[in-house]
């Protein structure tokens, strides 16, 4: 084969060579969209998710002990503070709303403040068990839960169906308004996030 044959292919190489490093250039400079993010979830005994009862029944007595952990991970590119508010309400209390992003507008009864580093996670231990509960003819009434050990007046009643839940709401302190907020601003939108856990208190004896 003659050498003039090979002028087109080493010219296309050519080309393609002289387009191929300024694109790689370019795009090692572009800026790059990535959304930032928190993940909330709760783990149970053994850091599973499973067993997150005492055998696996949600319906406490006094003083059975539920092993729980909160997992939290900052994906937000920066360090982050964030706070955890922990809510006992029953089945008729309003629940927090994350798509528009509003809490329940009740008090917690617990608050775990976090400091996040970048991409980092923690699992914080929350163990609980019912401390007091007050018997009517026609509800219940939690009157103390204890959290790691800790005692915590909460008064909350269950009528008829005697179903409580644990809510797990998550605070991002703003430093733009150096306050905690309900939810956090991905880039794109604002985001929020909560969970919650059903359980019933046994019947008095």
């Amino acid at each position: 084969m003659s050498l003039p044959s090979y002028k087109p292919i080493v010219l296309i190489a050519a080309i393609a060579l002289s387009l191929t490093v300024p694109i790689a250039v370019i795009s090692a400079y572009w800026p790059r969209y990535e959304e930032r993010f928190f993940e909330l979830g709760l783990l149970g005994e053994e850091e599973r998710t499973e067993r997150y009862y005492p055998n696996n029944n949600s319906t406490l007595e006094i003083g059975s002990l539920a092993l729980w952990n909160i997992y939290i991970h900052n994906h937000m590119g920066t360090p982050q503070n964030v706070s955890i508010r922990v809510k006992l309400l029953n089945s008729t209390m309003q629940t927090p709303d994350n798509r528009e992003h509003v809490p329940s507008p009740f008090s917690h009864f617990v608050e775990l403040p976090l400091s996040l580093g970048v991409d980092e996670t923690k699992i914080v231990p929350f163990a609980w068990s019912i401390g007091e509960v007050d018997y009517g003819n026609d509800s219940v009434t939690i009157r103390r839960l204890v959290v790691n050990n800790q005692t915590f007046n909460v008064e909350v009643s269950a009528l008829l169906d005697n179903r409580y839940r644990i809510i797990f709401e998550l605070w991002v302190y703003d430093q733009s308004t150096h306050q905690y907020a309900f939810g956090w601003d991905s880039g794109k939108e604002f985001y929020s996030a909560s969970l919650y856990m059903w359980f019933s208190v046994a019947p008095s004896e």
